[in-house]
This record gives C-alpha cells, sequence and structure tokens, in this order.
C-alpha cells in the first residue's frame, strides 16, 4: 500500500511539475512579447526625439515646432517620413542626425533620402554607418519610395527588428537556459516515473507470481501429506484422488510458470488472454476440487447450485479458474469453520456466480479498497492476513481484462458474498 501512495504522489508530482513548467514557460513567453513591445516603443521614442533635434537644429519646419502627429508619418515600421518645407544639405542634414541617433543611443544603420514632390522621386539619400550596423558587404537594400504631395526626408532603418532583438539578448539567453533547464528537468522527471514504473513492474511480476502458486503448492502438501500416511493405501478411490489433484496442480504450475515468463518478457498493461470456449460450470468444480484439500483440514463443507445450464463462455480458461480459487481461498482463509455456497445464474449476456462465506466479513468502509493492489483488510491496527494484499487485486485485473466486473456484499462479522459476472461472447 505504501508502494502504491508513493507512485501516486510521484504521478501527481509529475502533473503538478508539468503544470509549473508550463506556467513559467507562458510567462517567459509573455514576458519576451512585452520586453520586445518596450523596446520597439523606445526606439520610436528616440528615433522620433532624434528628428525633433534634426529640425530644430537645421530649422526644417516653416511654422517652428515639430507637431509629430502631422509632420512624421511611420509608413511601415522601418521607415519615418518627415514632412519638410524646403530641401536641407544632404550632407549637413546626415551628419546631424547621426550626431543624434549616437545620443540617444541607437546604434544602427540609417538610410536617408531626401524626396522632392516636385520631382516626384529621390533627389539625394545618403547611408549612415553606426557602430551597431548588421549590413554586409554585399548586402543590398532599396529605400521605399512612396509618392506624396508634399517633400520629406526618409529615415528607412533596414534592420530595425534584428537591433531591436539584439537588444533583448540578455532575456533571450536567460529565456532560452531557463527552457533548458525545464526540459532537462522534465526529462529527469520521467526517466525517474519510468524506472519507478519498471520497478513496481517488476514487484508486481515477483508478487503474482508468489500469490499465484502458493495455493496450488499448498495443495500439493496436504495431498502429499495425506498419500504419505499408510492408511491411504485401504482407500484407493481417495489414493486416486488425491494423485490426481497432485497431478492437476502440478500441470497447472507448469503452465502457469510459461504463461508467466511469457509475461515477463512483453510489456502488455493488461493481461494478455487466450480465450476458448468452455463450461464454466465445470471450471467452477474444477476450482471446487483443487480448493478441497484446504476445506477438508478446516473441516468445513461446501454447496454448489448450478442455477443454468447455459454456462459455456468464451474467455481465458486458465485466468477465470485463478480467480475463482483466489474468492475461494479466501473463503476457507477467513472462516474458522468454513460453509461456502456457491451459485451460479445468467443475467443478460453475462455468466454470473456468487460465492458465499460465514467468514469475519468486511466493514463497508474498506470494501471499496479490497481490490487495490496491497490492500489488507485491518482492524485496527491489525492485519488479518499474512498475504501480499494481491489476490483480489489479481483478481479485479482479470476481470478488467475480459470486461467483466467482480463485486462484494459483506458485513461486518456476517460472511460475504463476492459476485462475479463475465461476458459469455
Amino acid at each position: 500500500m505504501a508502494i502504491q501512495i508513493r507512485s501516486k504522489t510521484l504521478r501527481w508530482l509529475i502533473v503538478a511539475s508539468t503544470v509549473v513548467i508550463a506556467i513559467i514557460v507562458f510567462v517567459q513567453v509573455f514576458w519576451l512579447q512585452r520586453v520586445y513591445r518596450l523596446e520597439r516603443r523606445q526606439f520610436n521614442i528616440n528615433i522620433t526625439s532624434g528628428i525633433k533635434g534634426l529640425v530644430h537644429n537645421l530649422n526644417l519646419s516653416s511654422h517652428g515646432n515639430l507637431n509629430f502627429e502631422k509632420d512624421v508619418e511611420l509608413v511601415i515600421p522601418e521607415d519615418y517620413l518627415l514632412k519638410i518645407d524646403r530641401i536641407p544639405a544632404l550632407d549637413s542634414a546626415s551628419s546631424f542626425f547621426s550626431q543624434e541617433l549616437t545620443d540617444y543611443n541607437v546604434l544602427t544603420d540609417c538610410q536617408m533620402s531626401i524626396y522632392d514632390a516636385t520631382q516626384k522621386k529621390f533627389v539625394a539619400s545618403k547611408y549612415i554607418d553606426m557602430p551597431n550596423s548588421y549590413t554586409a558587404e554585399n548586402d543590398k537594400f532599396t529605400t521605399p519610395v512612396f509618392k506624396k504631395q508634399y517633400s520629406y526626408i526618409s529615415f528607412y532603418f533596414p534592420h530595425r527588428s534584428r537591433y531591436i532583438i539584439m537588444q533583448m539578448i540578455f532575456w533571450i539567453v536567460s529565456s532560452a537556459i531557463l527552457l533548458l533547464v525545464l526540459i532537462g528537468f522534465g526529462i529527469s522527471l520521467f526517466y525517474l516515473y519510468h524506472q519507478r514504473f519498471l520497478n513496481e513492474t517488476q514487484k508486481d511480476f515477483v508478487n503474482n507470481f508468489t500469490h499465484e502458486f502458493k495455493t496450488p503448492l499448498s495443495v500439493i502438501k496436504i495431498a502429499a501429506d495425506v498419500l504419505h500416511n499408510p492408511a491411504i493405501t485401504e482407500k484407493p478411490e481417495k489414493l486416486k484422488n488425491y494423485a490426481e489433484i497432485i497431478i492437476s496442480q502440478t500441470t497447472h504450475l507448469q503452465n502457469q510458470l510459461n504463461r508467466m515468463l511469457v509475461i515477463a518478457y512483453t510489456e502488455h498493461s493488461t493481461l494478455p488472454l487466450q480465450k476458448e470456449i468452455f463450461d464454466a460450470n465445470t471450471l467452477i468444480q474444477q476450482a471446487v476440487n483443487n480448493i478441497n484439500p484446504l476445506i477438508e483440514e478446516k473441516s468445513g463443507n461446501l454447496t454448489i447450485e448450478f442455477g443454468t445450464k447455459n454456462s459455456y463462455i468464451n474467455a481465458d480458461k486458465s485466468y477465470i479458474l485463478l480467480a475463482y480459487i483466489n474468492i475461494l481461498e479466501n473463503a476457507v482463509k477467513y472462516s474458522v469453520n468454513p460453509a461456502i455456497r456457491i451459485k451460479t445464474y445468467v443475467e443478460g449476456n453475462d455468466f454470473c456466480t456468487s460465492i458465499t462465506d460465514n467468514g469475519i466479513g468486511i466493514d463497508k468502509r474498506q470494501q471499496k479498497k479490497i481490490f487495490n493492489k496491497f490492500y489488507r483488510i485491518t482492524y485496527g491496527e491489525i492485519h488479518q492476513s499474512k498475504g501480499f494484499g494481491l489476490g483480489l487485486n489479481f483478481v479485479k485485473k482479470i476481470m478488467d481484462a475480459h470486461k467483466g466486473n467482480i463485486t462484494v456484499e459483506s458485513a461486518l462479522g456476517g460472511g460475504s458474498t463476492f459476485i462475479i459476472k463475465i461476458p459469455r461472447h
């Protein structure tokens, strides 16, 4: 049970960690977008301030102060158009603007061009190189021409986006490192969970192996003790019966060993089934015969009421036999003087079997948990069973694999009734 709790805790830890990682990634992307918008806004402010300084120094506007909304147009993110009333000397204008860019720490290249409205074309153009220029020797670009009814100066920044991104390099690198760390953490968690899953699978295999072989070995031991008694020779029928029990249980052990070895080398998350059509009533009788030495050892009795002759089902015979034996063994184990009643009937498409005992019963609070792996019934601080808590869990797995169902009706001190429903087709 502790292993199961740790496994659930680990799964919840992985889920919580995944959610946290997703939130962190989302926040990082959000902040990168926000930083980009802030850098872009700051770039626009600096360019605007530089253009204002240029207008003031060269007196390019006849009405004095620059009205940015009217006199400057951002036609595309990379190109600023300054409306002018006169054509300035390009060399002096580019020199002044280069100084303005340096003052405002805008260190990216710019193509400065003068458009004459009367000629409807650029009459002068000059490339302003800056320390953080991204233009290679063979890099070519053309300043876009926008035909206007007025003359203007075009300030075209061909590498504006790249420059803004380079201003964010610290944020980008730190986010990338954080993302790599989170990916590594996620991979480590997945690897840890995978190793945990393999470890539990291995333990389950060993425990199921132990549990499946325990009952047949107990039956063989009882039968062997009976055969070891010299008086058995005087009862040939009983001698034959117990000899057949030993042969049957030995064959069963061999078959189960082969099947479990197959399971051990596969990665099935559910039990692999080998279905066949057989008489379930006959199989129940076989399970009773196998468990009978344990019943006789405790001076118990067992009655069977086959309520239907339509008892053929399509299922895995070995696993269904194991399910019946597990329930019967528990009925014997938890009763002082076992009185077991088996009844079969058909309900819709299901072949149903009820197994009732006169044992200690199960408290209602624990009835939902008895099919959990490693769960053992407790009264106070005392475990009533010395087993691994795997028997009923294995029966539940068998029923789930067959798309069947197992339920329990019980009262503390009043015995238990287990109802098994198996689809017939």
